[in-house]
């Protein structure tokens, strides 16, 4: 559900609502008919996608992406988003931007395992400077630069507010889910910005947003929202700001992740989500409520924080971090290092503690 404000409603919300729904349905449906209700005035059309365009050309320098001379590309995962960029952004190389109800048989989840039509045709194209991907209903991004590379939520996350603040001027909090890179605490730390860490579930970050002067709010799964828009997350807003970036700024993205690694080093992110028994899992819960990993692998422990899941962050400032999905039989294993292959063995070392 959601809010006048156009992001999550708060729970408390919910609750009244829920209370106002009967144990049993009254009402008969096979009586309704849309003519009359139309005829009377109940029901109220609104044209939501112009809306939202307007909104984007009112805020946006278009025309500055459009003559930057960027070759630019978009893939929906046939999902929401493909009817907009078509009308903001005609001349782009779209992929998977057709209707298919069944996504294709592929999970409209924007991370890379999903994405390797969109990073080859990147790469083998050659000239594309960078693309950029929505989900299924288009609230969650991701991103690639102009080697077909997959540039992941946290390194989005600090381009925004590197964007933001020092170009743009822009001031206030920063809120982030628990699993987000500390990296963005650094940078926040080096611009003089509040940060504050949430509990994973873009709901949490919304209601600060509501309430508070807050200039970026996201998550690692590639949910972000930033100030001048509604607080919710929109795969298109963010990916616009990433391009208008580039082109005001007239760097690679590469160039400009260099800028943000030059305040807080360079680092690499990876996940790997481990498919086990639900007994499994309970046990490593457990062992991790009680304490005991104390290293893993090779990897010693310092420090554990336990907000929403387990981070343990290792002697030399690397961290993993340990949670399981509420849902199935699966656990969520997240790792950084300042390289992919460190932040793999990392995972690698984890699974093997975990799984003994």
């Amino acid at each position: 559900m959601k809010g006048s404000f156009g992001g999550p409603l708060q729970p408390s919300l919910v609750a009244e609502i829920e209370d106002l729904i009967p144990e049993k349905c009254t009402v008969n449906y096979a009586s309704i008919d849309i003519s009359t209700l139309e005829a009377n005035g109940s029901l109220t059309y609104v044209d939501l996608e112009t809306m939202y365009c307007d909104h984007v050309e009112a805020n946006f320098d278009l025309d500055a992406i459009k003559k930057s001379g960027l070759n630019l590309a978009f893939d929906a995962m046939y999902g929401s988003g493909q009817n907009v960029m078509k009308r903001l952004m005609p001349d782009l190389t779209f992929l998977h931007c057709d209707y298919n109800p069944s996504f294709m048989g592929q999970a409209p989840e924007p991370i890379h395992k999903n994405l390797t039509e969109f990073s080859n045709l990147i790469k083998n194209s050659g000239k594309i400077d960078s693309g950029l991907v929505t989900d299924g209903d288009a609230d969650r991004l991701g991103f690639y630069d102009g080697k077909g590379n997959f540039v992941d939520s946290h390194h989005i996350i600090l381009l925004l507010i590197h964007y933001l603040h020092k170009y743009k001027g822009l001031g206030g909090k920063v809120c982030v889910a628990f699993s987000a890179t500390p990296k963005v605490e650094k940078l926040c730390k080096h611009y003089g910005l509040e940060i504050e860490t949430v509990k994973i579930g873009f709901k949490y970050i919304a209601e600060i947003m509501i309430h508070e002067d807050v200039l970026l709010g996201g998550e690692e799964s590639g949910g972000i929202a930033i100030k001048g828009h509604i607080p919710e997350r929109d795969g298109i807003w963010m990916g616009l700001t990433i391009w208008e970036f580039m082109a005001k700024s007239g760097k690679t993205l590469n160039d400009l992740i260099d800028e943000v690694y030059a305040i807080v080093g360079k680092f690499s992110f990876e996940r790997n989500d481990l498919h086990i028994k639900e007994e499994i899992k309970q046990k490593v819960l457990a062992n991790c409520k009680s304490g005991n990993y104390s290293n893993f692998g090779k990897y010693k422990v310092a420090k554990v924080e336990d907000l929403d899941g387990y981070k343990y962050f290792f002697e030399n400032g690397d961290w993993l971090m340990i949670r399981a999905s509420g849902t199935e039989p699966v656990l969520r294993t997240y790792a950084e290092s300042g390289t992919k292959e460190a932040a793999f063995d990392i995972l690698n070392d984890a699974k093997a503690t975990l799984l003994n």
